[in-house]
């Protein structure tokens, strides 16, 4: 997964840690500094240095907040990842259709409970800082 994500990286011009601050921001629309700080759990300092990486690689802007125009906000260039995941969609779907609806319930059954593990001992790990 790390050694996918780090030449997705490569084609892009972007850290893995940069591709999940593009990804937060996609699923979002826009969210502000301090927002994508605390979701990615970086510092504001680290995630001005993110998001010069994601605009100097033509994949996120600074807009003025529709809501606030004092506030900028962070929003995802349309088609950023470009076709960067595209062949891995297709094989992912290739897989997929090797199982039965029965077998997709579990492996997703597992994959949601791993996920929350993993977010706990996250949470536990970063508390003891």
């Amino acid at each position: 997964m790390v050694a996918f994500h780090e030449a997705v990286g490569a084609t892009l011009g972007v850290t893995a840690v940069d591709q999940r601050a593009l990804a937060v921001i996609m699923g979002a629309g826009s969210v502000s500094a301090g927002e994508l700080a605390k979701e990615i759990g970086l510092t504001p300092g680290a995630v001005t240095g993110v998001v010069d990486r994601l605009a100097r690689a033509g994949l996120a802007r600074r807009e003025p907040d529709p809501q606030d125009r004092r506030r900028l906000v962070i929003t995802a260039v349309p088609g950023a990842f470009g076709d960067a995941f595209s062949g891995l969609a297709k094989a992912m779907a290739e897989l997929t259709d090797r199982y039965t609806p029965a077998e997709q319930a579990v492996i997703g059954d597992w994959v949601a409970r791993t996920i929350a593990v993993l977010r706990e001992q996250t949470r536990i790990l970063n508390e003891r800082r």
